[in-house]
């Protein structure tokens, strides 16, 4: 079995920009291979970490790893941070998107690099699978996918092709989708940049763990759980995260939402945040020639001020 432990991306930056406070109540949202968690845990002393992940996989290997030590909670980060009974907070950790396990496992089917079922559940407990979504989606339903979550500018073609191929047989396996996107896309496209089937892939991984649904509401609700002074620290993988975490941000920042031409303020809108992070910080050159997965992170960090 591929061990749940990699490399957290940032980790420094990320230690950093929480501030971390010995006696702090910190929430680490995406537990994954454990590395932020373990790195907040060296710096604890009387405070205390909780720590969210709906891979029971991430749960297991993290209680190996971590030991007692924090309080774990097995659930989707937006249901546990909508559902929050505990105390105000220090700090909240967002790592959003797939973990470096649940890539490099094959039978997860989330990795165009082996043939594998197609499934990219990151809670194997739920519903829908990739195969559903590929089989059971119409032609426009695909279409949609593809542009909304990949921004995939062959959508159409690849969409096409899938509809036709599955009314032969159901696509069940990793290979065989990546045999029809790339016989969808012209060769000049295949070659000198990303994988081919790089953006379909993860355009189905969001619409299977509904990725970006509710991050929007869910960045503005861990703000509030928050003490004055608490930081917020989101990383991201990809424009339309980052797009999203930006808006939260700035919505949160903002002391008024009324009209422009609105002659005094009505809508009792208040600042909750100090945005820290004009500009995503990015990994360094070093870390990503350590851990090319990291090249297209982006971490986004604000203060609560209320």
């Amino acid at each position: 079995m591929i061990e749940f432990r990699h490399v957290p991306v940032l980790r420094d930056e990320v230690i950093a920009a929480l501030a971390i406070k010995p006696d702090g109540n910190y929430l680490d949202c995406t537990l994954g291979g454990g590395g932020h968690s373990a790195e907040i845990l060296s710096r604890l002393k009387g405070g205390h970490l909780y720590a969210v992940d709906k891979d029971e996989d991430a749960l297991t290997h993290a209680k190996i790893r971590l030991g007692d030590a924090p309080t774990y909670i097995r659930s989707d980060f937006k249901d546990a941070i909508a559902t929050w009974q505990g105390e105000a907070l220090d700090g909240v950790l967002m790592d959003l998107g797939v973990s470096s396990y649940q890539l490099d496992t094959p039978d997860r089917g989330f990795s165009y690099r082996f043939d594998a079922p197609l499934d990219m559940r990151m809670d194997r407990d739920s519903k829908l699978t990739a195969e559903m979504v590929v089989n059971d989606y119409s032609e426009k339903e695909l279409i949609d996918v593809f542009y909304k979550y990949g921004e995939e500018p062959y959508a159409r073609k690849i969409a096409a092709n899938i509809v036709k191929e599955r009314k032969k047989a159901r696509i069940e396996r990793t290979a065989e989708l990546v045999a029809i996107i790339e016989r969808s896309i012209p060769p000049k496209a295949r070659y000198g940049g990303s994988h081919p089937a790089k953006r379909v892939f993860q355009a189905i991984r969001i619409e299977v763990n509904g990725e970006l649904s509710g991050l929007y509401e869910s960045v503005l609700a861990a703000i509030k759980l928050l003490k004055k002074g608490g930081r917020i620290a989101i990383i991201t993988f990809h424009s339309l995260e980052d797009r999203i975490v930006k808006q939260a941000f700035k919505y949160a920042s903002l002391s008024c939402v009324c009209p422009p031409k609105s002659p005094i303020c009505t809508c009792g809108k208040v600042s909750e945040v100090n945005i820290l992070t004009g500009k995503p910080i990015l990994p360094s050159d070093t870390e990503q020639e350590i851990n090319p997965r990291s090249k297209s992170a982006k971490l986004r960090v604000a203060e609560k001020r209320i």
